[in-house]
């Protein structure tokens, strides 16, 4: 049974100054509720909306580079729709002409993942409910959101996943959106070819979303196993018990009663507009792979990965200034991202730079420490930056590279290690290993591990 997903992802333009339609400042994270708002925000009567034109030239900046085709002319309209979050009883949206038609945005496995629209709207306030009764915060009013809505083209959670994760990469190298003042929120919908649609409200974060589609998928297949209809309908996301959860019947565009906004006039998105946002643009995550390839050597898989994480992107391009770029790929693409998210951490928490990084890996390229010690440091380096040269010298680290003292030190380990000899000798590779380990615990890491293997083998002839 093919499922057959489409996304709505609202993604909050946050790196303005003020809100959509309002001078106010965009909420702090910790703002005490109700604190970053005004008559204009609360929509108290007299109070007249002018349009932010940054965020006009940042959602255009993400419409262009989505491949959609802009709009001359842009209108606002009011959705109707009666929630307390929504101090005006409706949202100001784009329905009629949206920014930006049509689009897509290209998966790993090529596949084209179409989009229907690209529109700018402002942001409902938030509800917190308390028990018995609910609070209304309204900093969140008026928030500039630029919203994505693709066409049914996905076909898993993994695919979902990947296209926000694009998606997410894309918006990070506009410098449109910062993640860390603001969350991604999903609308998914979700059916099982030839059934009825159910849609999932207001997810958050790329990983809740994956879970909310694994289950919705797994739920609507053992209904019609269970020969049961399933109807269009509206659910919402528990994440404390991973569960989906009926909200209520699924409204449609009519149920919203579009009008136009009377309070905004037409905007007209001028080719000089267009010519301007875009030599804003920078060289975006799909043209940094190209550029990795062929001026960098870089294989197609630490291109893509480096070139995936914008902060990931800025460290490579610093350290290989200093750094054979293929030895940084390899170090930050592995050797970090490892450590990152051995740690739960994520890059945005780092407080090293790629001065500590150019330092470490000139050490390793200079065969000054092994991999190993270089693995450690770097361990040490996420907890906390310092100088790897002053530790390595502190430390009194050094590389047992003599050839002399490294066959010393291997025949030291046959003569203790008779077993893993005799295990070696009778075709087991693996032995090897224990013997490497004992002389590299000898040199307390500090031996070229190569060097060790070629001199074991050779005397274990």
């Amino acid at each position: 049974m093919k499922t057959i997903i489409g996304l709505e992802a609202h993604i909050p333009i946050n790196l303005v100054d003020t809100k959509l339609f309002c001078g106010c400042s965009l909420p702090d994270e910790n703002a005490q509720p109700n604190t970053f708002t005004c008559p204009t925000c609360l929509s108290m009567p007299g109070s007249k909306p002018v349009v932010n034109k940054k965020v006009i030239e940042f959602a255009l900046r993400l419409a262009i580079a989505l491949n959609s085709e802009i709009q001359n002319q842009i209108i606002f309209s009011r959705k109707n729709y009666f929630y307390p979050d929504l101090p005006s009883g409706y949202q100001r949206t784009q329905y009629e002409i949206p920014l930006g038609k049509g689009g897509f945005v290209i998966l790993n496995s090529r596949k084209k993942v179409r989009l229907r629209r690209v529109h700018i709207e402002e942001d409902p306030g938030a509800l917190i409910h308390k028990g018995a009764y609910c609070l209304v915060d309204y900093n969140r009013s008026g928030i500039p959101l630029v919203e994505i809505v693709t066409e049914p083209d996905l076909e898993s959670p993994e695919e979902a996943r990947e296209f926000l994760n694009k998606l997410i990469t894309t918006v990070n190298y506009l410098g449109i959106h910062d993640s860390q003042k603001g969350t991604i929120r999903a609308d998914a919908n979700i059916s099982i070819e030839g059934n009825n649609r159910v849609e999932i409200k207001n997810i958050t974060g790329f990983k809740e979303i994956e879970s909310a589609l694994f289950y919705e998928i797994a739920r609507q297949k053992q209904e019609l196993g269970e020969g049961k209809v399933i109807h269009q309908h509206t659910r919402g996301w528990d994440t404390n018990k991973q569960t989906t959860f009926f909200q209520r019947g699924k409204e449609t565009e009519i149920d919203y009663s579009y009008i136009t906004e009377s309070d905004l006039v037409p905007i007209e998105i001028t080719k000089e507009l267009i010519e301007k946002v875009k030599k804003d643009i920078p060289e975006l995550a799909h043209e940094k792979v190209q550029r990795y390839i062929k001026q960098f050597k870089l294989n197609k898989e630490d291109a893509e990965t480096i070139a995936s994480e914008f902060l990931l992107a800025d460290l490579f391009e610093k350290v290989s200034k200093k750094i054979d770029p293929i030895l940084a790929a390899k170090w930050l693409r592995r050797e970090l991202i490892r450590v990152v998210e051995y740690n739960k951490l994520n890059l945005h928490d780092l407080e090293i730079d790629e001065t500590h990084l150019i330092e470490l890996l000139e050490l390793i390229d200079k065969k000054q420490i092994t991999e190993r010690i270089g693995q450690k440091i770097m361990e040490l380096l996420v907890e906390k930056p310092f100088s790897p040269k002053e530790y390595v010298k502190q430390q009194g680290i050094k590389v047992v590279s003599e050839d002399k003292e490294l066959e010393i030190l291997c025949k030291e380990a046959i003569e203790q290690s008779k077993k893993a000899v005799d295990d070696y000798k009778s075709g087991n590779e693996k032995a090897l290993f224990f013997l490497s380990g004992a002389v590299m615990k000898k040199t307390k890491g500090q031996a070229d591990i190569k060097k060790v293997n070629e001199i074991l083998k050779k005397l274990l002839k």
